[in-house]
């Protein structure tokens, strides 16, 4: 295996099977590793990214040039240390970073033309049985430790709750076992706002000049919303206007926090599909783990023989402490072992992608 940082393609050999009763034929899955893997395999480290990220864990982004989404937490000597594990990271099914999405070419067309809308739904487990099967190509029976944050917590609960063996240790970031009605509702915004788009065209963009950027930035506007908290954004934007000394009576990003947020909408649409997000956030829709197990969320761990860590923030009100804390209790009730910490940061549902001294603590203690 490659010692350093290498993207990767590896095209799954049979179909995929997914929760909807169809099956996805040719699924690749686009991934990069970082260190060495062992003779006998057993330092693998898998860690799972969130709805808008990709497996450009700790190398530059292709199309932004920005650092990896957790360069500071993945490296040499860094809390994950890829000089003693090997750390895969790999892009969702569905998503749009080279996995097989709804930009993919459809097989079953006589040009190949893109998916789009004929993308079959997908669900949680239908990405993790992606990553099983990535995992498989490697031929990594048994993890050393699978992380996420976020969604890429949910797909790391998956993982222990479907495939109670593939996984030693399951560290659990900023997550929940179930998405709430209110985060239901914050993604249907955003896929209205995306199909509103005149460019959308239900879908079939991709061979136009023109697509759905403004509706995606809207979206992303609206997501991007929940993953801060109001501490964070009065202390980091106030009221304060942008570029201007009085208000000018007009409907331009007169204030700090509207220009920040159409930077980070019309940014996002640089590297994300419009198709992609309305899947993914379907996906996540459809995510309760109590629910594929008859109802019980300790039922669903019954079998499990891994640690788990849950880790929360005090500010996140998109995944509140009070969703850990549930699946603690019904880890305790399956006869788990797990510990959960709830952290204090000020940045909301995001703290776990930015610098925060307690919680590389935490996840080196954990992963080591």
């Amino acid at each position: 295996m490659n010692a350093a940082p290498a993207t990767l393609v590896y095209a799954i050999p049979d179909p995929l099977p997914l929760d909807s009763g169809q099956v996805l034929e040719g699924a690749q899955i686009a991934y990069e590793t970082y260190g060495t893997l062992a003779a006998d395999k057993g330092n693998a480290v898998l860690v799972c990214h969130a709805l808008t990220g990709d497996q450009y864990l700790a190398s530059p982004h292709p199309i932004t040039g920005k650092p990896g989404w957790w360069e500071r937490m993945v490296g040499p000597g860094k809390p994950i240390d890829t000089g003693r594990h090997f750390v895969i990271c790999a892009n969702v099914i569905g998503s749009c970073m080279g996995s097989t999405g709804p930009a993919s070419p459809d097989p079953g067309t006589p040009d190949s033309a893109p998916y789009a809308m004929r993308f079959p739904v997908i669900t949680i487990r239908d990405m993790v049985r992606g990553l099983v099967a990535l995992l498989d190509g490697l031929g990594i029976e048994r993890l050393h430790a699978v992380v996420g944050g976020s969604m890429g917590g949910m797909q790391a609960l998956s993982l222990a709750a479907n495939w109670p063996t593939r996984a030693a240790r399951v560290l659990v970031i900023a997550s929940t076992a179930r998405h709430s009605a209110q985060n239901i509702a914050f993604h249907e915004v955003g896929r209205q706002a995306i199909m509103a788009d005149p460019a959308w065209a239900q879908g079939d963009y991709y061979a136009a000049d023109a697509k759905p950027d403004n509706g995606l930035a809207v979206a992303r506007m609206a997501a991007h919303i929940t993953y801060l908290s109001e501490a964070g954004l009065t202390e980091k934007f106030g009221r304060r206007l942008q570029d201007r000394e009085a208000k000018g009576f007009g409907f331009d990003a007169e204030f700090q926090v509207e220009s920040y947020l159409r930077y980070q909408g019309s940014g996002f649409t640089r590297r994300f599909d419009a198709n992609s997000y309305l899947y993914i956030t379907r996906a996540m829709d459809y995510f309760d783990i109590a629910e594929e197990h008859g109802g019980k969320l300790a039922t669903a761990f019954a079998g499990a023989s891994a640690r788990f860590c849950l880790v929360s923030f005090d500010t996140d009100w998109l995944y509140p402490t009070a969703e850990s804390r549930h699946i603690v209790h019904a880890l305790n009730a399956a006869g788990a072992k797990v510990s959960f910490v709830e952290l204090s940061a000020p940045h909301g549902h995001d703290s776990f992608l930015l610098e925060h001294e307690q919680l590389d603590r935490v996840v080196k203690g954990f992963v080591e």
